[in-house]
């Protein structure tokens, strides 16, 4: 089970490197390759947002059905582990979260790097006529 959330992390390690190096100012010839390349990457990469929506409802599932320890049947270990229980689907949670909200800069910021590429070809088109 540790395994879906240790890859989930990475990608959104990975993410994240490639939203600091879509950022980060670089001549403009520079730009344009990579912003190209991440945008061959973006198509694929969209499985990220199925993956995390799936985990998502995984959640949601597991914590609908989920075990209280309310009562003062419990012990403290039975207690302890609930609440160890919920602080991870939390951290899971927001993991995911961040997942998608990154994959959704990303792609807003090859958009519009692409969006403004286009815009300075018109601009160079109409003062060449």
């Amino acid at each position: 089970m540790a395994l879906q959330w240790l890859i989930l992390s990475y990608v959104v390690a990975a993410e994240v490197a490639i939203a600091v190096v879509l950022t980060l100012p670089y001549p403009m010839l520079l730009k344009k390759r990579v912003v190209s390349l991440v945008s061959l990457i973006l198509q694929p990469a969209a499985s990220i947002v199925a993956f995390a929506a799936f985990q998502l409802c995984d959640i949601y599932w597991k914590n609908e059905h989920r075990l209280s320890c309310s009562s003062e049947v419990c012990t403290a270990t039975e207690r302890d582990r609930y609440e160890k229980s919920i602080y991870k689907a939390q951290r899971n949670v927001v993991l995911c979260a961040v997942g998608i909200l990154l994959y959704w800069c990303i792609y807003r910021i090859c958009k519009y790097n692409k969006d403004l590429e286009l815009l300075e070809e018109a601009e160079k088109r109409h003062k060449d006529e």
